[in-house]
């Protein structure tokens, strides 16, 4: 089968023909019909994950077709395999429902190999079930753009209006949700990037401005997406008092100093790390009933290092996927 392998930190993907993996008990084997391209795939091939082993095949988007093993997905089932791979049931975490903060917790496409590839090897206790109505590539963003936009949504809380930096695959997944549910969405985006502001009026955005500006109302929650720490205290202006500034990404450059005053008023900032299977299965719920619309990208495997590219450089509307074919 062919793979795209990180090889070592900062090193470009290797195109490298290897053997098809063979599942063990609680294994299955899934051939990968689609994988989405996602901003931690950037990190882990940058480097910039330090947890991550190499070599390692990236990707935790995937969607496919079990081909082997397996009791509670049968062969010939569709599945997703996100970015959860394990954990191990018995720390404090995961005893109290929040096995996405386990210590000893192994992520797709991180500690085990991902979907940059033909086949690939998951343990069917963190796969999931997918709504039928999506295709293969328009469900790839759905398991981690739309599964960690939608454990931030739910710091959000109760939030009217919610304000989203960056406005790439997660942020045009749960604009669409957060306007089903009757929220209000501001999409902030990067200076002079008309293209992502149309972009995120057409998911639904009440306003698209640049990530400086201040927004026409102040704020419930701000969620931000973009790896931009600078982006945190910008975020904090628009809040109201009580209100929260989430950041959803694994990676984040420092964040500067800035004044107390921008925090006073019992305003929070919190962080999302990673997700439950629960996140999964309910998010999952959520866009079998919201019809949402991914804007993908697709690339076949042997181009993964222009999909990381384009993803770095922001010329993508959306969500890049790899289709391996084979």
């Amino acid at each position: 089968m062919l793979t795209a392998r990180a090889l070592a930190p900062g090193a470009p993907l290797r195109i490298l023909d290897a053997a098809l993996p063979r599942p063990e008990g609680g294994q299955v084997l899934v051939q990968v019909k689609a994988c989405g391209v996602c901003r931690t795939d950037v990190h882990i091939v940058d480097g910039e994950i330090p947890a991550c082993r190499y070599p390692v095949t990236p990707g935790h988007e995937v969607v496919g077709v079990v081909r082997d093993g397996g009791n509670r997905f049968p062969a010939g089932t569709r599945v997703g395999v996100a970015w959860l791979a394990w954990t191990c049931g018995e720390c404090e975490y995961c005893g109290s429902g929040r096995e996405n903060l386990c210590e000893r917790a192994r992520f797709t496409g991180c500690h085990v190999d991902g979907g940059y590839a033909q086949y690939l090897i998951a343990d069917e206790r963190y796969c999931l079930a997918l709504p039928e109505h999506y295709g293969d590539a328009e469900a790839a963003p759905l398991l981690c753009a739309g599964l960690i936009g939608y454990r931030c949504y739910g710091f959000a809380g109760d939030a009217r209006t919610i304000g989203l930096y960056g406005f790439g695959a997660a942020a045009h997944v749960l604009a669409q949700v957060a306007c089903a549910d009757g929220r209000r969405v501001f999409a902030f985006t990067r200076s002079g990037d008309e293209k992502a502001q149309r972009f995120a009026r057409e998911c639904g955005a009440h306003w698209a401005g640049a990530a400086d500006e201040m927004p026409p109302e102040p704020l419930d929650a701000a969620i931000i997406f973009a790896p931009v720490g600078a982006l945190v205290p910008q975020a904090l202006r628009t809040v109201k008092r009580g209100g929260r500034v989430i950041c959803g990404g694994i990676h984040m450059s420092d964040i500067p100093g800035f004044p107390y005053a921008w925090l006073w008023g019992e305003r929070e900032i919190v962080s999302v790390a990673n997700l439950t299977r629960t996140d999964g299965e309910r998010f999952l719920a959520v866009a079998a009933r919201v019809p949402i619309r991914t804007a993908v990208r697709t690339y076949p495997l042997e181009r993964a290092n222009d999909a990381l590219g384009d993803l770095r450089a922001g010329r993508l509307s959306g969500a890049a996927v790899l289709v391996p074919g084979g």
